[in-house]
């Protein structure tokens, strides 16, 4: 009788980035769902989200996108992206949120 053993060592993670995008000219949840709708057709990316009182989209992807494109894609809109930084993103678990790790 084998039994399987969930090992942490062992599991593969994917290595994503979350990509931070400075937005002018939102001023309501239909700006922020109009800049995520584009976002989501034209990038290929994991996770979009907007807040018109930061003034900030941030995206999840997994692929590193260029600035371009994602100037592209948001400035299609009508709107001005105004800084883009970068940073590395680690999918946590429910219980890696609870414990800590």
């Amino acid at each position: 009788m084998d039994l399987l053993c969930w090992n942490e060592t062992e599991r593969k993670t994917e290595i994503m980035t979350q990509i931070t995008v400075g937005v002018d000219g939102m001023q309501c949840g239909m700006c922020e769902a109009h800049i995520n709708d584009a976002c989501r057709r034209d990038l290929p990316l994991k996770k979009v989200t907007s807040s018109h009182t930061r003034g900030e989209t941030v995206i999840i992807a997994g692929d590193d996108l260029t600035d371009e494109a994602i100037r592209a894609a948001i400035g299609g809109t009508g709107y001005t992206v105004v800084s883009v930084t970068r940073a590395p993103y680690e999918k946590r678990g429910f219980f890696a949120r609870l414990f800590g790790k």
